[in-house]
């Protein structure tokens, strides 16, 4: 953080004397933060310091020539968040850890804000070491009276639409841990999303570190907001993080949706259905006139108006019942007309040769004449 914040005031009192942004090349920005580290460390005795530092641009070299006041320096150690979540009367001892706790500015800000001495008894560089060799003890089984819970230093989380970063698992969690968000896709019949995995505490994604990408092909194509993805965050306790995104929930709604529209499928299927067999039954009893009895027309007649309401205003099944029921009547209507004298003679005898049709008299004479018969098709 404080590193972070002298880079980026050495960078802006460049710009503003050349006009170059030097934070746009990678190479110079580097240079530049091993620069600032040196300083920084060089601070923490010395009250001002040069930071020269060289770059080489079209118009040929050019040069960082200032001063970072020891002032300034504690300005900017000074707004270091605190993110423990303890109100400081709360806080017995701090133990300075790290390299960065020898600077003076470090120091007072603790005593200032606990308004006690901080524990300055170990080497800041050693202590961390000290303190893996006793995790690895408690790991291995030696040590069995120390219980350690480790924690994610900062938040982990993915970027959603717009460039935000949503938040999966918030800093501090203890591990092993484990959490898992749903989301949806941001378009119309999108088959496939990016993940960008990122960590950091800002809002949007720029300002967060990106530590992986991953993409989720195989998405059935559905509206926007549909498709369910649900993404998981596992850190198991030596903090090793695996982000997994699957899309069975969006199977499922794939599967209703599909019966719904198989539903919807059969329902146009059977109202077509039923107007053709109106249209066939009322062109039937057109044709067929006063040849059907009154009793069987009314019967077909009234089913047909049932099944004309059926189709208006009924729900498939009913439509299925109507249409049953007319088909019904209309077999009786068929059945009453073969039933009529002469009816079963006229077709038959006018399309086939029955066996009765084999003692006609040809000829006068009785004789029966054997003929020879083949299909040719």
């Amino acid at each position: 953080m404080i590193l972070i914040r002298i880079v980026d005031w050495l960078a802006e009192t460049f710009r503003k004397e050349e006009g170059i942004d030097l934070l746009k090349d990678k190479q110079v920005l580097q240079r530049l933060t091993e620069a600032a580290e040196k300083e920084k460390i060089e601070l923490s005795t010395k009250t001002n310091i040069s930071l020269p530092f060289i770059t080489v641009t079209a118009d040929g070299p050019k040069h960082i020539d200032t001063t970072l006041t020891r002032a300034r320096f504690e300005e900017y150690t000074g707004q270091v968040p605190i993110l423990a979540s303890l109100s400081f009367k709360d806080i017995d001892v701090v133990v300075l850890v790290g390299g960065s706790t020898r600077i003076p500015a470090v120091q007072n800000l603790v005593r200032k804000m606990i308004g006690k001495e901080p524990n300055v008894s170990v080497n800041p560089d050693e202590i961390v070491a000290l303190g893996a060799s006793v995790y690895a003890g408690v790991l291995a089984g030696d040590v069995s009276d120390i219980v350690l819970l480790d924690v994610t230093p900062l938040s982990l989380g993915l970027e959603t639409l717009g460039g935000f970063m949503t938040k999966i698992i918030t800093r501090n969690t203890t591990l092993p841990t484990s959490k898992s968000e749903v989301f949806s896709t941001a378009a119309d019949g999108q088959t496939s999303v990016e993940i960008n995995v990122l960590q950091g505490e800002r809002e949007f994604v720029k300002d967060n570190k990106s530590i992986g990408r991953f993409r989720l092909d195989g998405i059935p194509p559905a509206p926007q907001g549909v498709p369910q993805i649900e993404v998981k965050f596992d850190i198991e306790a030596n903090g090793i993080l695996s982000v997994t995104a699957t899309v069975d929930r969006m199977v499922q709604e794939a599967e209703k949706f599909a019966t719904e529209d198989k539903d919807k499928r059969e329902a146009i299927d059977t109202k077509n259905q039923a107007e053709s067999v109106v249209y066939q039954t009322e062109k039937q009893l057109k044709e067929l006139g006063d040849k059907v009895p009154a009793d069987v027309k009314d019967k077909v007649e009234s089913k047909l108006k049932a099944l004309k309401v059926a189709v208006s205003d009924g729900s498939t099944q009913t439509i299925k019942d109507a249409m049953a029921a007319l088909n019904q009547e209309v077999m009786q209507l068929g059945q009453s007309l073969y039933s009529q004298p002469g009816a079963a003679a006229g077709p038959a005898a006018a399309g086939t040769t029955g066996a009765s049709g084999s003692t006609g008299k040809d000829g006068g004479d009785g004789e029966v004449i054997d003929a020879d018969f083949s299909d040719r098709n």
